[in-house]
């Protein structure tokens, strides 16, 4: 049995939210190779919809429908009537896999190298994985949460009961979910209590054209965050902030592209699977 599974969490957002996806899961399977399982997890659009959005054939990848049953009932109960905005999918389910370490990425952290957070939890010496932020952005859930982190990477050790860890978080609460900051802060609050091995901002930087995030990739990878945004509400310097985040993107796209050994395009995919996904 293999040690260690990645996993993606994706829905249906935009095109350059699929790019990423692409380019992060090369990226992750130039860093560990055959010695990993690789699972998207997919929500509200289909298995098949997001391989063909991906537009590229990603060979070695499960492709995993999920629903909201596969979110524990003990979390669904504290979600608000608008589901938390869409919230939640990253725990459909909490972990694939209970024995195996596990290593969790947001469609748009793209690695190229291995922050040594993620070498402590692969040599058995962390317990968790958080990404550092640069502001700390955790909903209903601030109070339990100390420093500045995100579930962007979020990294499992072997046997880690993180559902347990999630339900002492509510068992200690009455607050309901109704944002992704709650989903995050919730998250937060349950590693917190596993002294959680941080990548740092200089690794894997929150990579945005916004301040105070930072503009360039750092020395492992980046976290384009906000590249799922089909839109943004506000303007930036008298632009949509959209169309400058879009900007952002394509300024580093190729150049990422080659750090993740994407040096020409892959096959398009021209038909469906022949095998379901485990």
């Amino acid at each position: 049995m293999k040690k260690l599974v990645v996993r993606w969490t994706i829905g249906d957002v935009n095109d350059e939210g699929f790019e990423s996806l692409r380019l992060s899961v090369l990226g992750a399977q130039r860093l560990f190779g055959n010695s990993a399982d690789y699972v998207v997890c997919v929500n509200t659009i289909g298995a098949w919809r997001a391989q063909r959005r991906c537009r590229t054939v990603l060979n070695g990848v499960q492709w995993v429908e999920v629903d909201r049953s596969m979110i524990p009932r003990f979390i669904r109960e504290r979600f608000d009537a608008r589901l938390a905005e869409g919230a939640g999918w990253k725990l459909a389910p909490v972990r694939l896999h209970n024995e195996r370490c596990s290593i969790a990425l947001d469609n748009d952290v793209i690695l190229w190298a291995r922050p040594r957070a993620i070498g402590k939890l692969l040599a058995g010496t962390a317990r968790c994985v958080l990404g550092e932020d640069v502001v700390g952005a955790f909903g209903v859930f601030t109070p339990l949460c100390f420093g500045a982190y995100n579930s962007g990477i979020r990294g499992l050790s072997e046997g880690l009961d993180y559902e347990a860890l999630l339900r002492q978080v509510l068992d200690e609460t009455t607050v309901e979910l109704t944002s992704e900051l709650d989903e995050q802060g919730l998250q937060v609050a349950a590693l917190s209590r596993a002294d959680p091995a941080v990548v740092s901002l200089e690794e894997v930087p929150i990579c945005s054209p916004f301040h105070p995030h930072r503009e360039e990739p750092g020395t492992c990878g980046a976290h384009f965050v906000g590249l799922n945004t089909k839109s943004l509400p506000w303007d930036y310097y008298g632009r949509p902030a959209v169309e400058v985040r879009r900007e952002h993107w394509q300024r580093w796209r190729d150049d990422v592209a080659l750090r993740v050994g994407e040096r020409k395009p892959a096959a398009s995919v021209e038909t469906p699977p022949t095998h379901a996904a485990d």
